[in-house]
């Protein structure tokens, strides 16, 4: 338990931290927001009301209390664009990211484990050249590209969906689904090279071990020997790689919801930067901080979870 204490303390220090940053930077570069929302009727009157309405007549550090104090009761703000709660816009655009990070997250399983173990199965063939190239090529092209190329074909060509008509949740799950599938595999793809790649070589270094030499020498076939050890003994890197990937998978959104023009919290978030709306900007950075933090304490805890080595001479720490 120890070691896991210890993850935690971390995970908190490292958000405290990132709230820090976020609040101080945003704070500073942002300059009066008073000001702007007021726009040519700023009479000094006027701004030193709405100064004390938003909180900003108090010192910086102040500030930071409040709004920190207030973050952990659940309480994210006003939005100075939308003059409305943070914590509702966020909600209000929670669904279509979970719901697309889940999907490219689902794509990534779904192709690269079947991919990766059949061309470690058969490395140097054919196949698993043509995979090689074709994951060089996908991890070359930046998603937001492909997302424009699966605009063009699939919106524009094949009008298999309406570019930037997206559905309401309520208006059918498939209508819903279905326009997410292709922002989704934009997403996916490039890290379903990934994978295969890690997979494919933590399978290739595993097969060279003595256990495997051992087990080969008695009889046993090398795809039993594949399929029953050398994949259990590769799920630790292989989880750690995943948890890290959804991490990365809600950063990745942002520009894939721009091109496809999904009401997701990447374009609240951008519109909240190019609109200078402080209360959206660190409320969103600082959630997405909190995922990316929380889904690397989870594969970092799955992985010795997984692998008792990992907690040899540990004694009772874990």
């Amino acid at each position: 338990m120890r070691y896991t204490a210890k993850k935690i303390g971390t995970l908190l220090l490292t958000m405290v931290l990132v709230s820090v940053f976020v609040f101080l930077a945003f704070s500073l570069l942002s300059g009066d927001a008073a000001t702007r929302l007021l726009g040519t009727e700023a009479t000094p009157e006027r701004l030193a009301a709405l100064r004390e309405e938003l909180g900003l007549d108090k010192p910086l550090i102040v500030r930071y209390a409040d709004w920190l104090a207030a973050l952990l009761r659940g309480d994210m703000g006003i939005s100075y664009q939308y003059r409305l709660p943070v914590a509702q816009l966020v909600s209000e655009r929670l669904r279509p990211t979970l719901t697309l990070t889940a999907m490219a997250f689902a794509l990534i399983v779904l192709l690269s484990i079947p991919i990766g173990v059949v061309t470690a199965k058969y490395a140097g063939g054919w196949l698993d050249r043509v995979v090689t190239v074709v994951g060089q090529l996908l991890m070359s092209v930046p998603p937001f590209f492909t997302g424009i190329l699966f605009t063009y074909l699939f919106g524009l060509v094949l009008r298999l969906f309406v570019p930037g008509s997206f559905p309401a949740a309520e208006a059918g799950g498939l209508r819903f689904l279905g326009y997410l599938f292709f922002p989704a595999l934009a997403i996916a793809l490039p890290r379903v090279a990934m994978t295969v790649r890690l997979l494919r070589g933590c399978i290739l270094d595993e097969a060279q071990k003595d256990y495997v030499r051992t087990s080969m020498a008695r009889g046993r076939s090398r795809g039993d020997i594949l399929y029953r050890h050398v994949l259990k003994n590769t799920l630790v890197p292989l989880v750690t790689f995943l948890a890290l990937t959804v991490a990365e998978l809600a950063a990745g959104g942002v520009i894939i919801e721009q091109v496809f023009s999904i009401p997701g919290l990447g374009r609240l978030l951008i519109s909240a930067i190019s609109n200078r709306d402080a209360p959206v900007v660190q409320a969103v950075v600082t959630l997405v901080a909190f995922w990316v933090v929380l889904c690397n304490l989870a594969g970092d805890l799955l992985g010795r979870r997984i692998d008792p080595r990992l907690r040899g001479g540990e004694g009772g720490d874990e």
